[in-house]
């Protein structure tokens, strides 16, 4: 059988997204409704995704994407369901909670870094709900070790990196608290192709090497499809199709709705 899910005219059931990932289920989100205000934008939402496994949201805009970053990370009004890390609910934690007790860390869409602040001091602030700031300063040591791109511009302002240096900023940043989940929203949004292509390097690495569990949002659908293990395509705050990201890629409705096929 193959491993994808489709619409025709019923949407995948929570067995059919388990199935997709291993037995060592890291984050999962049941029957999930959430939105901003009184509005509801997910309906009734599903996923599941297992340690060091990336999964690639694609749909329309205002499908509720990124909604289910922003839920996941406490930016929403939960109306029901529950939202769990290793079985532990963490659906009314908040953003700082979900940081610092159970390693979520959120990657914004559009440029957050401070463009006068120096890259090292960037990095630093990545940890300022930390209680030891000498456990940050390790932190961004081992990151500016790790990074060429980064340790050659540690003292300079961030305002003098490229597109696709301050994305690596962005992420690395993030990485300063050490989390297990990276939420990454529209990773290859304003760059050019050579960037867009180091970015998800750079996300290929901290999924395998250093196991963290990816949940990314991606216009560029082929890219992210491309990259993830699993992808969910979504329409009007639901599930519409989902499978690996192999899958999805050959499937004709997502080819013609989504890929330019």
């Amino acid at each position: 059988m193959s491993d994808q899910y489709s619409v025709l005219g019923k949407a995948p059931r929570s067995e059919d997204l388990k199935k997709l990932s291993s037995s060592n289920i890291h984050l999962s989100i049941k029957s999930l409704s959430a939105g901003y205000g009184k509005m509801e934008i997910l309906h009734n939402f599903d996923l599941f995704v297992s340690k060091a496994q990336s999964l690639c949201l694609i749909g329309p805009n205002g499908a509720g994407k990124s909604t289910i970053l922003h839920s996941i990370y406490g930016f929403t009004n939960i109306f029901s369901g529950k939202i769990e890390i290793d079985g532990k609910e963490i659906t009314k934690l908040t953003p700082a909670e979900k940081l610092k007790s159970v390693g979520i860390a959120y990657i914004l869409q559009d440029s957050s870094v401070f463009p006068d602040m120096t890259v090292e001091e960037n990095l630093l602030m990545g940890g300022y709900i930390k209680d030891k700031t000498e456990d940050s300063h390790q932190e961004a040591e081992k990151i500016l070790e790790k990074y060429e791109r980064l340790r050659n511009r540690r003292s300079q302002p961030a305002k003098v990196l490229s597109g696709g240096e301050r994305r690596l900023l962005e992420i690395s940043r993030a990485l300063v608290m050490k989390p297990s989940v990276l939420l990454v929203d529209e990773p290859s949004i304003g760059l050019e192709p050579k960037y867009i292509d180091m970015v998800f390097e750079i996300l290929g690495d901290l999924q395998k090497n250093e196991k963290k569990t990816i949940i990314l949002v991606e216009q560029n659908a082929k890219k992210g499809l491309e990259f993830a293990d699993i992808g969910y395509v979504l329409v009007s705050g639901q599930t519409a199709i989902a499978g690996n990201g192999n899958e999805l890629l050959k499937n004709p409705d997502v080819g013609r709705l989504f890929l330019g096929g």
